[in-house]
């Protein structure tokens, strides 16, 4: 283990994690409490769910602050091959649940724990330690960059196993930034591209939802009550709000227009009640994260940490933008969350343990 010197943490990016958390929860329950409402009589349904997993979620990112990350580069593949089995385990009928017409949860009472989410997190620890243990060899693709694309393809199949493509993607995106990082050479990622291009194409056409998105995308009102309602909704949603919007708690959209408004389409809430200034706040609040993040990596002494941080901001920053680029119809709909803000009790508490993660990492140095 490196040794290290203790520092004060990165009081900042700790500030801004908790607001844009605490703001999350705020919204839910602005864009859910009708609908929760009427599906089950409860209108903080919810918000409480949320505010409960963002109390752990606090108390998971203290502890995990506190806790050396170099003892993760010990437990690395311990902890991806958990993570490999449970992808199995979910796919098993009676084991895994499905939700929106994907397999991909365990089902614990009202409350679901998506195996993904966590895979996300220990892939990017154990590509850390591969990438610093094997730095010298990583200009050579076969022996250096191979052997971790054949791993991070395997996850990619269970995952779309299930199916997933949204995570999928995030997961492939967050690797292939790190091995960028990494330096290998560019012509490498325009081979992998189109690679990447042609296997996409299969994949839409292999499956007839897919098929259906990408239309919707292309002409949204060609099915305007079918694949294209929700894009339609989510425009109609950011479009009226205006410089400063409706006001809090006055979106239309959420009264029953744009589907289950407090999980992947939230932004549009955010953008119908709190128009461009809460857009730009929102951006504000991301934006100092991935800054402060890739400092953090930039200012970290060793390679470990510094493949840890900027893989996690990686993901994060892509899964942001994949969100956004949706909801505002740039992209087809690809069921990936907001980081902070969506409803989900696995992303919420994966998210706030990965900047726990960071925030120990911005304690140390040589």
């Amino acid at each position: 283990m490196v040794r290290l010197k203790k520092q004060t943490i990165d009081i900042l990016l700790l500030i801004t994690i908790i607001t844009i958390a605490i703001f999350g929860i705020i919204m839910i329950y602005s864009a859910s409490y009708i609908w929760a409402e009427y599906k089950f009589n409860d209108p903080l349904k919810f918000v409480k769910n949320q505010t409960l997993f963002f109390v752990i979620g606090m108390l998971l990112l203290y502890i995990v602050s506190k806790i050396n990350y170099y003892t993760y580069f010990e437990y690395s593949n311990m902890l991806l091959l958990t993570c490999i089995i449970l992808l199995i385990f979910v796919l098993i009928p009676g084991i895994g649940t499905v939700r929106n017409g994907s397999r991909s949860w365990f089902g614990i009472g009202s409350f679901g724990i998506q195996p993904s989410e966590f895979t996300k997190l220990a892939l990017i620890i154990f590509t850390s330690k591969y990438l610093s243990k094997n730095i010298k060899d990583i200009k050579d693709i076969k022996k250096g960059v191979l052997p971790l694309i054949i791993l991070t393809l395997l996850i990619f199949g269970l995952i779309m196993l299930q199916p997933d493509f949204g995570t999928g993607t995030i997961i492939v995106m967050t690797i292939m930034g790190m091995l960028f990082m990494s330096g290998v050479k560019f012509s490498f990622f325009m081979r992998i591209g189109m690679v990447g291009i042609l296997g996409v194409v299969g994949l839409i056409i292999a499956a007839p939802y897919r098929v259906a998105r990408i239309l919707s995308f292309l002409n949204p009102w060609k099915d305007p009550l079918g694949s294209g309602f929700q894009i339609i909704q989510s425009l109609y949603a950011i479009g009226p709000g205006g410089i400063f919007g409706f006001g809090f708690g006055n979106s239309r959209q959420k009264h029953f227009y744009l589907p289950e408004p407090q999980t992947d389409f939230i932004f549009s809430i955010i953008s119908e009640e709190f128009g461009f200034l809460g857009v730009i706040i929102i951006s504000t609040l991301f934006l100092i994260i991935i800054i402060r993040g890739f400092t953090i990596a930039r200012n970290c002494k060793d390679l470990f940490g510094k493949f840890l941080v900027s893989g996690i901001i990686f993901g994060l920053a892509f899964q942001t933008v994949l969100n956004l680029m949706v909801v505002v119809g740039l992209i087809p709909v690809t069921g990936v969350t907001l980081p902070f803000l969506s409803y989900g009790g696995s992303s919420l508490l994966i998210t706030l343990a990965s900047m726990g993660i960071i925030l120990n990492v911005s304690r140390y140095q040589k």
